[in-house]
């Protein structure tokens, strides 16, 4: 489409399978380093990919051709694929969140994203998930929120 201009910037948040801890601190660098490669396999653009033991945060710039839940399918599909061939056994959860980012607020959403650490150590990933989907005005259940 030569005449459609798109900047479609998103914070995606996802967790393990029952939010386990499955993740170990120790691997978490080279899972997201190949999360990062199975984004520019897919066009995807990878500004920053964090998290902890038992979730995931990207921000991540789809092209306008890539439907959000394809590009979601297709990270978390690939990824736990491969983390099985490293002897990481885990899943992600069935679900995820997205919330559009304005380019005014992408550095801040950077920092946000590296500094999970710092952040997890204040805050569980459970209390920040929810406190996310209120700042969003996304009406939720927290029965599934939480699941």
């Amino acid at each position: 489409m030569p005449h459609a201009y798109t900047q479609n910037t998103l914070h995606i948040i996802f967790s393990t399978k029952d939010r386990r801890k499955s993740i170990p601190k120790d691997f978490q660098p080279t899972l997201w380093s190949y999360i990062a490669g199975v984004c520019k396999n897919h066009g995807i653009l990878a500004h920053s990919i964090g998290g902890a033991d038992d979730h995931l945060h990207l921000l991540i710039q789809l092209p306008q051709s890539q439907p959000l839940a394809k590009a979601v399918l297709t990270i978390k599909s690939n990824s736990s694929r491969w983390a099985h061939t490293q002897n990481h056994k885990f899943a992600w959860q069935e679900g995820y969140a997205a919330f559009s980012v304005s380019a005014s607020q992408i550095p801040a959403v950077l920092r946000y994203i590296q500094n999970q650490a710092v952040h997890h150590k204040k805050m569980s990933f459970d209390a920040e998930f929810l406190t996310l989907l209120k700042k969003h005005n996304i009406p939720f259940n927290p029965k599934f929120a939480l699941a």
